[in-house]
């Protein structure tokens, strides 16, 4: 049952940044350093999760 809180946190961690950079695209001038900070973060988060849910 722990796994899958944490599992449910790290997906609430990865909406976070889905919708952090969607609002950084919305900016007239987007930082691309931002940009591709974030969305490294969330490929992390993203084999994170990957990687504890049972094959």
């Amino acid at each position: 049952m722990a796994i899958e809180a944490h599992i449910r946190e790290l997906g609430f961690r990865h909406e976070n940044l889905d919708r952090a950079i969607r609002d950084e695209l919305q900016r007239p001038a987007a930082d691309q350093l931002r940009l591709r900070q974030l969305k490294r973060q969330k490929l992390k988060l993203k084999e994170q999760i990957e990687s504890l849910r049972p094959s």
